[in-house]
């Protein structure tokens, strides 16, 4: 009996077929097993979020230097200022500045119109004058005639004495008679009254007499009135009481200046003062004498040095603020008057202060500020006590320890919740 052999197909072993077909699977939907992979990862990565929180950046408590500041904003101004008017009433003939002019004392600003006030001298002088001239007519002329009269009435009361007595020597012996003698002593008694007369004539012709003094009160009124009317033409012309800068002018050509009223206003040059509105709370923590760093708000990177000087001892109650001013010993070329300025004023300072960025400490104004902090991964809210605070960092007296980690509110971290936190 022939012997037959049953032929199958190429055959190959089933490892390589199952291989091969594994690989020829993937290569053909790789996309969908990458899909895959990559879901998977999301997920497995997404289990671990769940289980150990998210990622939040903390800060960590630390040692260093710490220092307190009261941040306020004010305005530039000088200690006084000076407003500067017109003594009388006039039409303003000229203005010789403009606003914002830098001005040195006795430097004419306004000329007024002075047409009558010129007038007014004038007339003054020529009554000094007239008077000066009364003066010289009584010591050049009232005077020395006078002393001349005075001389002849001498004489002739010498002469008439004289007479009398060789009349009355006469009568007495005979030779003349009582009518000679009458005679002879009315011309005596002529002689004296008219010598009395050319006396009272030299006294007050003299200075002290009534002539004189009169003439001489007259002079005087006289130079005080030229003193008056040259005075008011000085008025005329309105000068600058000081050196300073002129901040504000309100006059032109053409306006009647009123008395009183001010027409300019100067701020003298000096040392110039920072005036700030600072919340009453703060008020325990400012003293004079306090240094501080300000800025103008125009000139933000450009620093100057200031000093507390004034504290009011008032406070303003619709603001609940307190007004404090500073001194500014150098004042820099660039600040100008009622400009804006921020200040920041040093109350305290600490070396080797426990500090945490103010971002993570919460309720600070509430008296009982607490800290949101992390402990076996969760986050867990701690009661913490502050000492000085900074612009950026608050010192910890009680709480927390250097190297504990503090949340920031921004981060939006719920007490009880897991997190992962992460040093920036």
């Amino acid at each position: 009996m022939a012997e037959q052999t049953l032929q199958l197909p190429d055959q190959r072993p089933i490892g390589s077929f199952s291989i091969a077909s594994i690989w020829s699977s993937l290569v053909a939907h790789k996309w969908f097993f990458l899909t895959v992979v990559v879901l998977l990862g999301l997920g497995a990565w997404q289990g671990i979020r769940v289980l150990l929180g998210p990622a939040v950046v903390v800060d960590r408590v630390a040692t260093g230097r710490l220092i307190e500041t009261v941040v306020a904003s004010g305005h530039v101004e000088t200690p006084y200022r000076v407003e500067i008017g017109s003594q009388i009433t006039g039409t303003v003939e000229d203005v010789l500045v403009q606003e914002g002019e830098r001005v040195t004392k006795g430097q004419p600003l306004i000329a007024l119109e002075a047409r009558e006030l010129k007038a007014a001298v004038v007339q003054a002088q020529g009554a000094v004058a007239q008077a000066e001239a009364r003066i010289r007519q009584l010591e050049e002329l009232t005077l020395p005639s006078a002393k001349e009269a005075l001389t002849q009435a001498e004489a002739t009361l010498l002469n008439a004495r004289q007479t009398f007595d060789r009349t009355a020597q006469l009568e007495h012996n005979g030779y003349a008679t009582r009518a000679a003698l009458d005679d002879a002593q009315k011309t005596l008694d002529v002689a004296r009254a008219v010598k009395r007369a050319a006396e009272f004539q030299v006294y007050t012709a003299s200075p002290g007499g009534s002539d004189y003094v009169m003439a001489q009160t007259q002079l005087n009124q006289a130079r005080a009135n030229l003193d008056t009317a040259e005075s008011r033409l000085g008025y005329a012309t309105i000068v600058a009481p000081r050196d300073g800068v002129l901040i504000t002018r309100s006059v032109e050509r053409g306006t009647v200046a009123q008395a009183g009223k001010a027409l300019l206003v100067l701020a003298p040059i000096g040392d110039l003062q920072l005036v700030l509105q600072i919340d009453e709370r703060n008020l325990g923590k400012l003293a004079l004498g306090q240094t501080a760093l300000a800025s103008a708000d125009a000139y933000p990177d450009r620093r100057f040095s200031a000093t507390v000087t004034y504290i009011n001892p008032g406070i303003d109650i619709s603001r609940a603020t307190v007004e404090v001013k500073l001194t500014v010993p150098e004042p820099p070329d660039y600040l100008r008057q009622d400009m804006t300025v921020s200040v920041d004023i040093k109350v305290a300072a600490k070396d080797n202060a426990d500090v945490l960025p103010t971002r993570s400490v919460h309720d600070i104004l509430s008296g009982q500020p607490w800290v949101l902090t992390v402990r076996n991964g969760r986050a867990i809210q701690h009661p913490v006590t502050l000492g000085l605070r900074g612009n950026s960092q608050m010192e910890i007296l009680e709480g927390l320890d250097v190297g504990d980690i503090g949340v920031p509110q921004s981060s939006g971290v719920l007490a009880g919740q897991r997190i992962r936190p992460v040093l920036p």
